[in-house]
């Protein structure tokens, strides 16, 4: 079932999402999760919801090292996280496009986190897309063996997750958690993406959608629309699934 959280706007958005993930993954770490050890398995995504829901939670990590034993707060152990991406350019984790560089800047160079404990792909320092593919693969294997306890997802406004498009290869995947993508519609062609198996595996699903450009696509996802149109539509979690919406990007009859 999808559950429907709406906003006001998009910071509203990223501090709402924010304020659960926190929890979510306090909990995970409190001894719950697909893992049962304490480690939460997250996947980040980029986009302009996403980065800004990074960004409240190096403010919110930032805020729980202030408070003193008297005054504790439910706050993230980054220790005890791994970390993984839901796709990547080809390009260097310096260029401006990196989904993990953003990542990096917005959240990740902030918290005390392992840097072992962060699965990127290896994009631009020379190696190809197969290679990426097989390493993505090999972390999910020694990682990650039962899914991810919360997989974050932008989307775009013709419904694209990931580097999941409408009406292609990588919308057909049925079986194979990553992929390479040689001819993306929207630019740069050559990426490495997770597919919606390894969506699906996931515990929990958030799309974080913002602004009047993802109306329709947002609907088609409430609606159940075809994966093979919406891609969206296909990105479901074991457990739970959560649309957090703005104002802007809901139908009015919401």
């Amino acid at each position: 079932m999808l559950d429907i959280q709406r906003v006001r706007d998009l910071d509203s958005l990223v501090t709402t999402a924010a304020a659960r993930m926190t929890q979510t993954i306090a909990a995970v770490q409190a001894g719950g999760g697909l893992h049962g050890d304490g480690m939460a398995r997250i996947v980040l995504t980029g986009g302009g919801a996403g980065i800004g829901l990074l960004r409240r939670l190096a403010e919110f990590d930032a805020t729980a090292r202030t408070m003193s034993d008297d005054f504790p707060v439910v706050h993230i152990d980054w220790s005890r996280i791994h970390v993984f991406f839901g796709d990547e350019r080809n390009v260097d984790v310096t260029h401006p496009e990196s989904n993990e560089g953003q990542a990096r800047a917005a959240l990740l160079d902030h918290v005390d986190i392992d840097e072992a404990n962060i699965h990127g792909y290896g994009l631009g320092d020379g190696d190809d897309l197969d290679s990426a593919v097989e390493r993505v693969e090999r972390d999910l294997r020694t990682f990650a063996p039962r899914g991810f306890d919360l997989h974050l997802l932008g989307m775009g406004g013709e419904g694209h997750v990931n580097s999941i498009f409408p009406h292609t290869p990588a919308v057909r995947e049925d079986g194979n958690l990553v992929l390479a993508v040689t001819d993306s519609p929207k630019p740069p062609a050559e990426r490495v993406t997770l597919t919606l198996p390894a969506v699906r595996s996931a515990d929990r699903v958030w799309l974080l959608v913002s602004g009047a450009e993802k109306a329709d696509a947002a609907r088609a996802v409430i609606d159940g629309a075809a994966t093979e149109d919406w891609p969206a539509a296909g990105a479901r979690g074991r457990s739970e699934t959560v649309l957090f919406l703005d104002d802007a990007a809901a139908d009015p009859d919401l």
